[in-house]
């Protein structure tokens, strides 16, 4: 469950930032062993942020003074050539150098770099308030893995957020991922985060572009992470630079990540409402036609109603079979529901089921071969013979995928990892 609180107190705009010498001065009083247990990195991605760059290490630096922090500033750089590099490591701040492009690249890398317990992870545009670290800071050592700002309980500047962000991609996103996956957070697209390194670490994160935020949450939530939120002011971005953020480009690659780590929303309850009401108009139509005030329903809608019988057994199986994959990928967690049905439905189930539809199509297909040849294999009415041939057929069909289908499933079944 989301707790959202606010923090006790943060800097104001008027505190005094320190100087580099003090910072580093500060640093290399810290031991090796004090290195070896740092508290708090904060993680700053970085690519052609010269502009801003020295003006969020200085803020992080000066909570960290404020608060006493054992913490060090780690710049995950993604190829600046605007020498972001060399700024950086006059502020005092440590570099690494990550060649995968990409934003989740440059944070999964350095996630694997730092040394903290804990993680902040903002942007490096001056949009985040790096002198609030102690309100993430305050809710990670209350036991949370995962805290996430949310910019609309915090103080969005004037022109800080596109309209389309704000009132259509960002709601839209936040609204789905509570849908499907049941996030306690009000604000997806926060790019201001802290959360525990071990915890995170173990999500086997790899999404490498913008919607690395989406999978962190999304993973947190399937693998039952202990989340909270905290208000979190956006300011203007300092840069005078292009953002790197496409709207619709990385808007679509959020919703394409939280459709494809949903079998249950993609394939299962769309294939579901195409075979029940495949199923209830199929039942409806294959005694007689069936006629509704000014219009009639016939065999050319039984033809579609099977079609879609089918269609939705295919986006089931579908279901089935990318949620196997995924627990065997580690990309989901285990489903105690998946694990007994896989051991109830076992290839000879499937191989039967198969099969006595195979045999009611031939037994259908033979009922119509023998009705086509009393009559002299001549012409036949249409509506009568469409009533025994198009279930018949669609009965082959689904026999035949569900035998097929079987073996495929027993042979994904058996790559899960225990």
């Amino acid at each position: 469950m989301s707790d959202v609180s606010t923090a006790p107190h943060r800097p104001a705009a008027t505190d005094t930032l320190p100087a580099v010498g003090e910072f580093q001065a500060l640093v290399s009083r810290i031991s090796q062993s004090q290195i070896a247990n740092v508290e708090l990195t904060v993680l700053l991605p970085c690519l052609n942020e010269a502009e801003t760059l020295a003006k969020c290490i200085a803020k992080a630096q000066a909570a960290i003074q404020k608060y006493e922090l054992n913490a060090e500033i780690l710049i995950s750089d993604n190829g600046s050539t605007d020498g972001s590099q060399e700024i950086a490591e006059r502020a005092g701040a440590r570099v690494i150098h990550v060649p995968q492009r990409g934003y989740g690249a440059a944070l999964i890398a350095g996630v694997a770099e730092a040394r903290g317990t804990y993680i902040i992870m903002a942007d490096s545009d001056d949009s985040y308030d790096l002198s609030s670290l102690m309100d993430y800071v305050a809710k990670l050592r209350e036991g949370y893995d995962l805290v996430i700002g949310n910019r609309f309980k915090g103080e969005i500047a004037a022109g800080a957020m596109p309209f389309l962000h704000r009132y259509l991609g960002t709601p839209v996103l936040t609204f789905l991922a509570h849908m499907f996956f049941h996030t306690p957070c009000g604000d997806v697209n926060c790019g201001m985060r802290g959360f525990r390194r071990d915890a995170v670490s173990r999500l086997d994160l790899r999404s490498p572009g913008m919607e690395f935020a989406s999978e962190m949450l999304v993973k947190s939530s399937l693998f039952g992470l202990r989340m909270a939120e905290v208000p979190t002011p956006l300011a203007v971005d300092g840069r005078s630079t292009k953002p790197h953020l496409r709207t619709w480009h990385d808007g679509w690659r959020h919703l394409r990540f939280l459709l494809m780590f949903s079998p249950r929303w993609l394939f299962l309850y769309p294939g579901l409402a195409l075979m029940a009401s495949g199923v209830t108009v199929s039942a409806l139509l294959i005694p007689k036609p069936a006629r509704f005030h000014s219009f009639g329903l016939d065999v050319h809608t039984l033809l579609y109603a099977f079609v879609a019988v089918v269609l939705g057994f295919d986006l089931v199986g579908f279901a089935a079979l990318t949620k196997i994959f995924a627990i065997s990928e580690g990309l989901l967690p285990e489903d105690p529901r998946m694990t007994v049905a896989i051991r109830r439905i076992t290839l000879e189930v499937g191989l039967t089921i198969g099969a006595l539809l195979v045999i009611a199509g031939l037994v259908g297909s033979a009922v119509a071969l023998s009705d086509w040849g009393a009559q002299n294999f001549g012409a036949l009415d249409p509506s009568r013979m469409f009533r025994i041939v198009i279930p018949s057929a669609f009965s082959l069909m689904l026999g035949v995928e569900i035998i097929f289908g079987s073996f495929f499933l027993s042979i994904l079944g058996m790559k899960r990892r225990p």
